[in-house]
């Protein structure tokens, strides 16, 4: 199983919306780390309790409702 995928697309939502890792990690009810984010957006295969976490304060901090499948390639 290969672990590097390489970049996401969540980062170009990110960058779309201005925002840089902190602002995920503030704005996330559940823990969520400046290195999962950084994990997410190089491509590091993430379990799926990390993904719907990063989802969860995206979604949050953008008033969007994206999808697992918006954020992920893999």
């Amino acid at each position: 199983m290969e672990y590097d995928l390489g970049e996401q697309p969540i980062k170009k939502i990110m960058e779309t919306h201005h925002l840089c890792a902190h602002d995920l990690v503030a704005a996330s009810a559940e823990q969520i780390t400046h290195k999962m984010i950084a994990k997410a957006i190089k491509g590091r295969r993430l379990t799926p309790h990390v993904q719907k976490k990063i989802l969860s304060a995206l979604n949050a901090i953008c008033q969007k409702e994206y999808t697992r499948n918006d954020l992920f390639n893999y």
